[in-house]
């Protein structure tokens, strides 16, 4: 079983998500409950001095599939992860550095997707992220993801 450590996941992503770097992500938490991920408002910062839409968005997406990563690397899983769909909402301005957190949207169906990724070389999971600034929410994510068995790959 492989586990990742916070800085071990922060370089991982620096390397294969390169706009991580750019953006400053940091990984503040990573367990198999939660990965929280924080970033810098001044490199995510948009014309009106408040964080970039396109910006929370990203991190939001970067700590969903960040926590799916970790759990499938975890369970011995070797898969492609893809974003499928996605919905951000944003509650009001980010005007510092924020977080991203991010949960499955149901525990229980973490079962069930290891099981199709076992049996049919592929499943698809909901997760949430939450995106604060300090105590204030700024915006809510929600995403689906697929996980595809890489070709040759047991569970």
């Amino acid at each position: 079983m492989t586990v990742f450590s916070a800085q071990d996941l922060e370089s991982y992503l620096h390397v294969h998500i390169p706009l991580s770097a750019a953006m400053q992500v940091s990984v503040v938490s990573a367990s198999p409950q939660a990965v929280t991920l924080a970033a810098p408002l001044a490199p995510n910062i948009n014309h009106r001095s408040t964080a970039f839409g396109g910006s929370l968005s990203a991190v939001a997406i970067l700590s969903a599939w960040s926590l799916v990563h970790l759990r499938l690397t975890a369970e011995g899983f070797r898969t492609r992860l893809v974003i499928q769909s996605n919905r951000m909402d944003y509650d009001r301005p980010v005007e510092a550095d924020f977080t991203a957190t991010a949960r499955l949207a149901d525990e229980a169906a973490w079962p069930g997707f290891c099981r199709m990724i076992g049996r049919r070389g592929l499943g698809r999971i909901r997760v949430r992220s939450l995106v604060n600034c300090g105590d204030d929410i700024g915006g809510r994510f929600e995403g689906e993801f697929v996980a595809f068995r890489r070709d040759g790959d047991a569970p």
